[in-house]
């Protein structure tokens, strides 16, 4: 066997040459592209949007610059190209996806900063029981899932994981161990599907299906597909999970200390917030219509539990939520939100939509079961090796054109795309859950493929009959 030649001091390393390489492919096709177009007759704006896309596809898929660094290509580009003027452009920026999601990181931050989220997780997992194998893997999903609707999954696995990794510790089964940990990470990112804050790309589809449709797809109304796709999913990722998995002696749980002030203080704020989120527009016209208040959306409400994050204090002479904690949220999400939601305009406005949705109408000769469960499927396995958020991005918008070339709701075929993006099980870069659990060193990637091959197509299933049930 031949030995690998070690790399000099200075000496580029091989992922750097390949981003190198990606940095020069992503312009030099997107000018092939923009040349093939421009011959075989697209307008010029289409042509010059479509390369706009290619390249900025190009370096998220690749990862050749940040996502969030590229994710200002958009608001070069667009101008450039006569797309959108500067000040069309900018807007995306201020966007109130843009607001409602930095409120919801910071309030977020507030959770994770007093901890309360650690000990309702203990509570829940506590409050099933310990004396089965099974229930103590459901319970863990329970309380992963539910934490994940409200905070990043990120968070909610972290908060869990060493109690899990002491659970696996005193259990000697390594079916139960490999059920547990892969529990824990699946049903974080089957929780941020419940809810319009739980994952980037839902917001993504809020955004483009608002630009599209000039309608708001609002918290109440996304829960009303998002939760009951997680409640199904739950038990019959834990099933699949857990099968043959059995305890000879119970285990003991942590039992969490009292509920400090602060704990209690943010859980109220965080909990007032999601109530008025949930009760804006329904029932009869929801709070906002009692008070005539039109103009108060998600936004303004995640934005009122900040500031009183900020008032109130934790009972040791501090705020709830101080600047310095605040400002320690992932702002490249916001720059990439803000990339993308300026593409989708330049998409719209250029004609690209409108020629992409007509070049694959055919698509739509299929079964409408067939065709959703297969955006569904294809979806999850792509985001397996991209990220779920820049995957969102880009195909939003061709979804929608394709569904209202179609004469379909868009939404039809844009959630399911959404929901499968958080939906890959299979490989541990796919989702930050994956990565943490597969870090412990007790999953390996053929067990995490083996188990996340089936349950991706399992989901895919469970979303596309929601979809088509609801929707």
């Amino acid at each position: 066997m031949l030995s690998r030649r070690p790399r000099r001091a200075g000496e580029p390393a091989a992922g750097t040459l390949l981003k190198s390489a990606h940095l020069v492919l992503g312009p030099l096709v997107a000018v092939i592209s923009l040349g093939i177009a421009k011959t075989l007759g697209m307008p010029i704006a289409a042509a010059w949007m479509l390369a706009t896309v290619i390249w900025v596809g190009w370096w998220w898929i690749t990862e050749a610059l940040p996502l969030a660094i590229t994710s200002l290509l958009p608001f070069v580009l667009t101008p450039l190209g006569g797309i959108l003027d500067y000040k069309e452009a900018s807007t995306a920026l201020g966007d109130h996806i843009i607001v409602l999601f930095m409120a919801a990181f910071m309030l977020a931050k507030a959770v994770e900063v007093s901890g309360v989220h650690r000990r309702l997780a203990l509570n829940m997992v506590s409050l099933i029981g310990a004396s089965n194998g099974k229930l103590i893997i459901l319970a863990f999903m329970v309380a992963s899932a539910v934490l994940s609707m409200w905070i990043s999954n990120t968070a909610a696995v972290l908060a869990l994981l060493p109690v899990a990794l002491a659970l696996a510790e005193v259990s000697e089964q390594r079916q139960f161990q490999r059920a547990l940990l892969l529990g824990l990470a699946y049903s974080a990112s089957l929780g941020g599907i419940a809810t319009l804050i739980g994952s980037p790309p839902n917001l993504i589809f809020a955004s483009v299906y608002e630009n599209y449709t000039g309608d708001s797809f609002g918290f109440t109304r996304w829960m009303g597909v998002g939760f009951p796709i997680t409640l199904i999913g739950l038990p019959l990722i834990g099933w699949w999970l857990t099968r043959g998995v059995s305890l000879s002696t119970p285990i003991a749980l942590p039992k969490p200390d009292t509920m400090s002030s602060q704990e209690r203080r943010v859980l109220s704020v965080f909990g007032a917030v999601v109530l008025l989120w949930v009760l804006r527009t329904e029932p009869l016209g929801g709070w906002t219509g009692w008070f005539s208040l039109p103009g108060v959306g998600d936004s303004t409400i995640a934005l009122m539990g900040v500031l009183a994050m900020f008032i109130i204090s934790n009972g040791k002479g501090q705020r709830l939520l101080n600047w310095d904690q605040a400002v320690d949220i992932p702002w490249g999400i916001l720059l990439l939100f803000a990339g993308g939601m300026c593409m989708a305009e330049g998409v719209m406005a250029s004609g690209l939509s409108e020629i992409m949705g007509a070049a694959l109408a055919s698509f739509t000769q299929l079964p409408l079961w067939l065709l959703v469960f297969l955006i569904g499927l294809s979806v999850s396995f792509l985001t397996e090796v991209t990220s779920n958020t820049a995957t969102a991005t880009l195909l939003m918008p061709i979804l929608a054109a394709i569904a209202a070339a179609a004469e379909l709701p868009i939404e039809v075929l844009m959630i399911p795309a959404v929901i499968a993006c958080s939906c890959a099980f299979c490989l541990p870069i796919a989702t930050p859950p994956n990565s943490i659990v597969f870090s412990s060193n007790r999953i390996t990637i053929k067990e995490m493929a083996k188990e996340g091959f089936v349950l991706n197509i399992l989901m895919a299933a469970v979303s596309a009959a929601v979809v088509l049930f609801i929707v």
